[in-house]
């Protein structure tokens, strides 16, 4: 997502850098091209236009023109304005003085709001709040089945009420939710193929009957600009006070994420980032910002370590890596543990300067990963603790068994060997030689 704008972006700024000065004729000459690499990622063309002017202003400033980076400072005014595009900081959700809390997720059909409905509960059950899902679509079919699904996958209850009517069964939601005490309802909205009349009179009286806390406006980020026109229609009509983009993950342009809180007003809050449930991130502009930019964003990596180890896993792993008695046995969970936190190539990604290093077509087959993990589930116990044991007849038996070749073990073995000397060195404190990768 935004991949194509940042590499852009990346290749204007490389030959800034070998200006020894800026003219404001140089200016200028970036300003369009970042104005055309802001509409190829399906950027709204007024949001655009203002982006590139508010960056023109800045950048012709004394500051910038004599500095002796000019490069640097132009990237630092990009970054700058394209956090404030999309919001400046962290949008949190607001809670009710008084429960029940009520949020009402509305959108287009097809736009993923009844999967998004489980994930924003998920996530707010991690956090110790339990919600009530009320089922106010009553016009897709299953739409009713998929919530309740959902809601047995995460253990919360589902409201379907006894009517027909999505008024009346969003209002005995919140009144359910009154009654059983539970401090959240999350109501999933019917959507249409496009915004009519029937739709917004509907979610109109539901916003009356339930005075939500939060309206949060579900988009596809797939559909670019028309996300945009989508959002300020809904807007318009219901006043939304926040956005979650979906399928952040795909091959869209990404240029919703630009563009939706500039002409809302309403702050992007979450990004669904995969089909599980679990695949819903917080949006922070600054993050994503500098990933456009080939920053890296070591915040969500640290984030996403710290979601899969505690500190008593860390200390322990430090531990074995200090005493050289970490195994092809640990190194497989923790190569299970890294899955989890999405491919390897976006991990890798997160980390600064490497989306730079790495080539544009980079990528860690899952095959490849696939492989190490049938080679070493392959072995014996006594193997994988001691890997020196590993003589030709057993490597044979172990790549027949994994489906590799001989030479696959060899690698994996000698990658290995590598690797634990690097830790052993970094927990004596002594400056380590790099591992081979061939």
């Amino acid at each position: 997502m935004l991949e194509a704008l940042g590499e852009r972006l990346s290749a204007i700024f490389q030959r800034l850098g070998s200006r020894g000065r800026l003219t404001e004729s140089d200016v200028n000459d970036v300003a369009r091209e970042v104005r055309v690499a802001l509409l190829e990622a399906d950027v709204n063309l007024a949001v655009a236009k203002e982006f590139v002017n508010a960056v023109k202003e800045k950048a012709v400033g004394a500051d910038v023109l004599a500095s002796l980076t000019p490069a640097q400072s132009v990237i630092k005014i990009v970054h700058d304005e394209l956090v404030a595009l999309m919001g400046g900081a962290e949008a949190r959700l607001q809670f009710a003085d008084a429960p029940p809390t009520v949020f009402m997720l509305v959108g287009l059909q097809g736009s993923g709001k009844t999967t998004h409905a489980g994930k924003v509960a998920l996530r707010l059950k991690e956090q110790g709040r339990r919600s009530l899902l009320v089922a106010a679509d009553v016009y897709r079919p299953a739409a009713i089945a998929q919530l309740q699904t959902l809601g047995k996958q995460i253990d919360l209850p589902v409201f379907t009420g006894a009517s027909k009517d999505p008024v009346a069964i969003a209002k005995g939601g919140v009144e359910e939710a009154r009654r059983l005490g539970v401090p959240i309802v999350i109501i999933d909205t019917a959507g249409r193929l496009q915004i009519d009349e029937p739709l917004m009179a509907e979610l109109e009286k539901i916003k009356a009957a339930t005075a939500p806390t939060e309206i949060l406006f579900v988009a596809d980020a797939m559909t670019g600009q028309e996300a945009t026109t989508v959002a300020k229609g809904f807007d318009a009509r219901l006043g939304i006070t926040g956005v979650i983009l979906t399928k952040m993950d795909g091959d869209a342009r990404g240029g919703a994420a630009l563009s939706i809180y500039r002409v809302t007003g309403a702050p992007i809050k979450f990004v669904g980032v995969g089909e599980k449930l679990s695949a819903l991130e917080t949006f922070y502009p600054d993050r994503l910002a500098s990933r456009i930019l080939g920053m890296g964003d070591v915040l969500t990596l640290i984030e996403k370590t710290q979601n899969l180890y505690s500190l008593e896993q860390a200390k322990e792993l430090e531990s074995k890596f200090r005493k050289n008695e970490f195994t092809l046995d640990d190194f497989l969970a923790q190569l299970r543990q890294v899955r989890k936190m999405g491919s390897m190539t976006d991990i890798l990604k997160m980390i600064p300067g490497m989306s730079k290093a790495l080539p544009k077509e980079f990528e860690i087959p899952e095959k490849d990963v696939n492989r190490i993990e049938a080679i070493i589930c392959s072995m014996t116990r006594l193997e994988r603790r001691r890997p020196d044991v590993l003589n030709a007849s057993r490597r044979r038996r172990i790549a027949g068994g994994s489906g590799t070749q001989v030479s696959d073990v060899n690698r994996l073995v000698k990658q290995f060997e590598q690797s634990r000397k690097m830790m052993k060195q970094l927990g004596a404190g002594k400056r380590p030689r790099m591992p081979s990768l061939s």
